[in-house]
């Protein structure tokens, strides 16, 4: 799946590839619940059980092979679920989804255009040279330099230089203050490789060298089959508890859960939702689910149309049957929502800020005010298309829930089919939007801050295929991007939701968590979203 485009964005279809095999500070889990009455059925775990003991290997079911695993271009499931174990970033996104130091032991902000990071002493690669400034200067200047395209570039957007500073020691001015850098400094852009295995390498970076830092390095690569993880036992930091992980590319999601269930692989993430019970009930290991970040929505493309009237746009919100969708859509595994974040993105904020950022109009069916407002736009019987596609149950149900939506409230909505492996240029190809006006997107966030999500809406943003345009929405987001005080951050972030809940920018549906599944051999993996950027691989180990 090609996710090169501006901040972390999952589109459902690429949620269900993930889940259905063909190819988001965190004080802790929301309570459970009901399904449909805002809240979870299922219970969130913090964790699995930590490890007993070592293991010579674990097996782990992969539903792609990763495009590549240069750090520049890991954007999406396959390649940062095996990459968090091979490459480190200066900070590190802990499996409670915080964040921490990591090869920067220390890293400090004397004004608001400085970054200054102190690198661990004594850090080797896995060929053994021990890395420098000038290795983490090197591989910080590649996510800028436009010959590479990096997926990542957005994020230095804002950096004017990056320079080394002492022999451990980097520094980076930026051209205005911005509060979303230092926290991307814990993902796949701020990752140190070596300088001179890049240069040595070439073209074969990424999927035939990688020489980075992790408690993994990376083993034999049989294409199209399956991948190694040997352990480093030069690391500088705790031990892998296991010498070896193997992938298994397995795109077949029915393939998948049989390989789980038989102990072929002995775990996996992306679990296929249809699959979730069967695993539950088989006694063959343990169905986990933890924070995600990740939400469920109708991306609004075209305002061009019908949908240019906000009233329309809030008339199909209000007819959504969200709590049907994740009934079928999600296997009664998700929470509905009126908001365009997930609520654990927003604990650091006061209870006040919590309280304000999610004081939304109700996710509940409003048939009548809904078929009122069609009406008073002059909407009734125009057309508005969805896309759809085969990739997987949730993606077609909640195309047909939005279909069934509409049609409820008269407009006449119909749904495109796009093939599953050209879903992706929704995201990319302006052509692939043409005759499109809506479609359906999962959207993780890759830092534990909501306006990874709410910086679509700004004027020329990425995302922001719509072309929405408001100058008191630029404003605010030009106020985060100098408040670094997380307090005062997400005050501003609360008032940005409310804009684009207002304005029915996109229409939020639900959120979904992690799903995990172990078997009864191994334990340690976390629960969370942390994997995309956390080595969790080294906590897996014997379960007895």
């Amino acid at each position: 799946m090609n996710r090169r485009h501006p901040r972390r964005a999952l589109p459902l279809a690429t949620a269900a590839l993930a889940a259905l095999g063909l190819v988001a500070a965190c004080s802790g889990p929301p309570a459970g619940g009901t399904p449909g009455a805002g809240s979870a059925a299922f219970a969130l775990s913090a964790g699995t059980p930590a490890a007993k003991g070592d293991l010579a290997s674990f097996s782990w079911a992969s539903y792609a092979e990763p495009l590549t695993l240069d750090y520049l271009n890991a954007f999406d499931y396959p390649s940062n679920t095996v990459l968090a174990n091979v490459c480190e970033s200066l900070m590190r996104w802990t499996p409670q989804l915080t964040e921490e130091p990591g090869l920067a032991e220390k890293a400090s902000n004397p004004d608001p255009i400085t970054w200054i990071y102190d690198l661990r002493p004594g850090v080797k690669f896995h060929d053994g040279a021990v890395m420098t400034a000038d290795d983490a200067v090197f591989s910080l200047q590649r996510q800028m330099d436009p010959n590479n395209a990096a997926a990542w570039a957005t994020v230095f957007q804002n950096v004017d230089s990056i320079t080394r500073t002492g022999p451990l020691q980097v520094t980076v001015k930026l051209k205005e203050p911005d509060s979303q850098f230092p926290q991307y400094m814990a993902s796949a852009a701020g990752v140190v490789a070596s300088e001179a295995a890049i240069k040595a390498a070439g073209k074969d970076w990424g999927s035939g060298t990688v020489d980075c830092t992790g408690p993994y390095k990376l083993g034999t690569w049989n294409k199209g089959q399956s991948l190694e993880l040997d352990r480093f036992d030069g690391y500088w930091g705790t031990r892998a508890k296991s010498q070896k992980v193997v992938f298994q590319f397995l795109k077949d999601p029915s393939a998948r859960t049989n390989a789980m269930l038989s102990g072929e692989v002995d775990g996996g993430y992306l679990i296929p939702t249809e699959s979730y019970q069967r695993l539950r009930a088989s006694g063959a290991g343990t169905l986990y689910f933890g924070e995600s970040l990740s939400t469920v929505s109708v991306n609004v493309t075209n305002m061009q149309g019908p949908l240019g009237d906000v009233r329309v746009r809030r008339a199909l919100s209000m007819a959504l049957d969200r709590p049907g969708f994740v009934k079928t859509g999600l296997a009664g595994n998700g929470t509905v929502t009126a908001a365009l974040t997930d609520r654990a993105a927003w604990t650091a904020g006061s209870a006040g800020t919590r309280a304000a950022a999610f004081d939304l109009p109700s996710p509940g069916t409003d048939l009548d005010r809904a078929k009122a407002l069609v009406k008073e736009a002059g909407a009734t019987g125009r057309t508005l298309t969805v896309a759809t596609s085969a990739i997987g149950q949730d993606v077609s149900l909640l195309a047909t829930a939005v279909q069934a939506a509409g049609t409820s409230i008269g407009l006449d909505v119909r749904l495109k089919t796009i093939a599953p492996d050209a879903f992706s240029a929704l995201f990319t190809d302006p052509t692939a939007r043409e005759g499109i006006d809506m479609f359906p997107e999962t959207y993780y966030l890759s830092i534990t801050d909501p306006m990874d999500l709410l910086t679509n809406f700004q004027t020329g943003a990425g995302q922001n295929f719509a072309g929405y345009s408001d100058p008191a929405y630029d404003g605010l987001v030009k106020q985060v991007q100098a408040a670094y005080d997380p307090a005062q951050r997400l005050a501003l972030e609360a008032q940005l939701q409310k804009k684009a809940a207002d304005q029915v920018l996109w229409i939020p549906v639900a959120e979904w968590p992690t799903a995990v599944f172990l078997n009864k051999r191994i334990t340690g993996a976390p629960t969370t979203i942390s994997y995309l950027y956390y080595p969790w691989a080294a906590d897996v180990g014997a379960a007895e």
